[in-house]
């Protein structure tokens, strides 16, 4: 195996583990901090200020700081701050506190993985392969992300077994879940450790050019990933309504499903969206990379402002399995086409960039879901969420239909 298939590997399995802690813990951390006592605009500020730490780790990556430092330190630090704040939620601390440790902690509510860490690896990917296999590299990437949240989902009916088989109490349950995402994210990032990345990155970018031979972005780089990163920011605020936490929830208290029936739902959608990674590759061939992006995602937010219409729990089930069916074929592509429309010593300010305003969105909108929950109607943040997104789509096909990468033909 060369040095660059065992990182790809390692990467693909630091990923898997981190998904699924994140998957697990987006089924019940909304229900365990409602067990706590807090109120839901409380809960929406808890996700909303882990989210937040997660948008500053992708800060970090778009100033470049992994040339600063190298690539592997950074993941490890990262890697470490993620499996730090598990433990902080499992921990009874006053909401004073744990918002703050939240944020310090990097603590991701959303049922799907976020963050500086997959900022830095989507720009560490493409140094693997060639560019005709870049978007398949990336859909395998995803795919393994997507596994991890769907074991993980299935995972989160952890505490319920607990709490039937090992007489737990609810909250103890939840606490020990907690301990072990946080034991998985930190066993991912041991396996950054073993990374050569940093030895073979391309030599304009790589730790030994240091920041004394930063390279500059074009302008035509920057023109292009700062409009992108203004269309990713609006469809990550539709993303923020809809963290897996919340919606999670708005399942339990709308339709009285319990937590097992909720982990079984959500494990179905994400093996829905582990599958479409590799149909959006096989599609992005054929039609483009924009293409699938706008005509794949478009119709999954439909599906998603129908959802709060239906009168049972089967047929919201179904709708929204429809919508995680596509909603996700835009992640791998998205992600190829960003890489491939800046020079390779600009990838990591492009991903870290595009993802750090992802995550502002997805900050900001369990903020407002909470309170639009709380005092409004629990299912308004699905028809937010999803106008949001359509008016996404609709922008980026407009403004980028006719940038394509080097290797679509014109």
């Amino acid at each position: 195996m060369t040095s660059a298939a065992r990182d790809r590997w390692l990467i693909y399995g630091a990923a898997f583990l981190r998904a699924l802690a994140i998957g697990a813990a987006g089924v019940f951390v909304a229900i365990y901090l409602a067990e706590r006592g807090l109120s839901l605009a409380a809960i929406g500020l808890v996700i909303g200020a882990g989210m937040v730490g997660n948008a500053l780790t992708t800060l970090a990556v778009a100033g470049r700081f992994d040339l600063k430092i190298g690539r592997t330190p950074l993941l490890v630090i990262l890697g470490a701050l993620g499996a730090v704040g598990y433990v902080v939620l499992a921990l009874p601390l006053p909401l004073f506190v744990l918002v703050p440790l939240a944020a310090i902690g990097t603590m991701n509510g959303m049922g799907r993985d976020r963050g500086g860490l997959s900022a830095l690896e989507q720009a560490m990917l493409p140094e693997t392969t060639d560019a005709e296999r870049r978007t398949w590299v990336l859909a395998w990437y995803n795919l393994v992300l997507d596994t991890g949240h769907a074991v993980g989902a299935l995972a989160g009916a952890i505490p319920a077994v607990l709490v039937r088989q090992w007489y737990f109490s609810s909250l103890e349950a939840h606490r020990t879940t907690l301990v072990l995402c946080a034991l998985a994210m930190g066993i991912g990032a041991l396996l950054y450790a073993y990374l050569s990345l940093d030895r073979h990155a391309h030599p304009a970018s790589g730790p030994a050019a240091g920041a004394r031979t930063r390279p500059p972005v074009s302008p035509e780089s920057r023109r292009a990933i700062t409009r992108l990163a203004a269309l990713f920011g609006l469809d990550s605020l539709g993303g923020g309504f809809l963290s897996s936490a919340l919606v999670a929830y708005w399942f339990f208290d709308r339709y009285g499903l319990a937590e097992h029936q909720i982990a079984v739902l959500f494990f179905a959608a994400r093996v829905l969206n582990a599958l479409s990674h590799l149909g959006a590759a096989w599609l992005a061939r054929r039609i483009g990379l924009v293409n699938t992006m706008v005509w794949t995602h478009l119709p999954s937010s439909l599906f998603l402002i129908a959802a709060p219409a239906a009168p049972t729990a089967g047929l919201a089930s179904t709708l929204f399995l429809a919508r995680e069916g596509l909603v996700e074929m835009d992640v791998p592509t998205r992600q190829s086409y960003v890489l491939a429309i800046v020079r390779p010593e600009e990838r990591s300010y492009a991903s870290g960039v595009t993802n750090f305003t992802r995550n502002v969105g997805w900050a900001v909108g369990p903020l407002i879901a909470g309170a639009i929950m709380q005092h409004v109607a629990v299912a308004g943040p699905l028809v937010i969420g999803g106008a949001l997104k359509i008016a996404y789509d609709v922008m980026l096909y407009a403004g980028f239909r006719k940038l394509r990468p080097p290797e679509e033909p014109v």
